[in-house]
């Protein structure tokens, strides 16, 4: 589970509530069931119309993506696993790798050492994989526009759940505690159309796509790792080479890491 959506729409909420108390604000005023039709109901409609079939019938295998932590491999792992490999190459051959392509999971890689050991050039390669990548950033580009299109709709839905609550207010001026009580209501739309928007909607956005960047990026460093080990780079070079990917401290503590085995072999 990914903790940090499950925390953040926690504080958002409590910020909001502990904030209410203190305005001196009665919870109950949030139990209107107009304001959560058009804020809820309107912001899918909607989402509907802005969006294909097929694109729009993705969105609960994207709340599952937003509240499930990645199974990645770490950038560390696929390092190793090319020094392996190179290793492997430099001293059998690329053919060697045959046995280690059928232990790999990654479907990605899998495809790529497929085209290095059967003799496709670099310029074919790379473009083929870059191709794969650029094709999965555009998927999921497309599936963050439909949260960050819903962080738009939701703050102007819940202005029209405003307008409509004071139309309905200011139709009966005769009772004017009841025509307090009908423009606060008028608008708890416009507080649901907010939160939603900014503290729901436009974060799921963000999340999907530097979740979408760390997968990217992990495929750029195999990308690069293919082609590395069909060029037969020497293991140490391959290991500095892709190690420029960490995060500096990362990078050094990695390198260290290695340098510290190296010297106990």
């Amino acid at each position: 589970m990914d903790k940090t959506s499950i925390i953040g729409i926690i504080l958002g909420i409590v910020a909001v509530g502990v904030g209410m108390y203190f305005k001196g604000v009665d919870p109950s005023v949030l139990l209107n069931p107009a304001a959560l039709l058009i804020i809820f109901a309107g912001t899918a409609a909607a989402v509907t119309i802005a969006f294909p079939t097929n694109e729009i019938k993705n969105v609960p295998k994207l709340f599952k993506v937003l509240f499930t932590e990645q199974k990645l491999q770490s950038q560390e792992e696929y390092i190793k696993m090319f020094v392996e490999f190179a290793t492997l190459a430099r001293k059998e051959g690329l053919l060697s790798l045959e046995a280690k392509v059928n232990e790999i999971d990654d479907l990605f890689l899998k495809n790529g050492l497929n085209l290095a050991i059967d003799g496709q050039s670099p310029e074919f390669i790379r473009d083929v994989m870059m191709e794969e990548i650029e094709a999965m950033e555009e998927r999921h580009l497309a599936n963050a526009g439909i949260f960050s299109q819903a962080g738009m709709y939701a703050p102007t839905l819940g202005v029209l759940g405003a307008v409509l609550g004071l139309i309905a207010a200011l139709g009966n001026m005769e009772d004017i505690e009841a025509l307090g009580h009908a423009i606060a209501a008028a608008f708890v739309a416009t507080l649901f159309g907010i939160f939603t928007g900014y503290v729901l909607w436009h974060p799921f956005s963000n999340k999907l796509k530097r979740k979408s960047k760390q997968e990217v990026k992990i495929k750029q460093l195999i990308v690069e790792g293919v082609l590395s080990v069909q060029e037969g780079q020497a293991p140490g070079i391959i290991q500095q080479k892709l190690a420029s990917y960490l995060p500096i401290n990362q990078r050094i503590q990695f390198l260290a890491q290695g340098e510290k085995q190296d010297a106990e072999k």
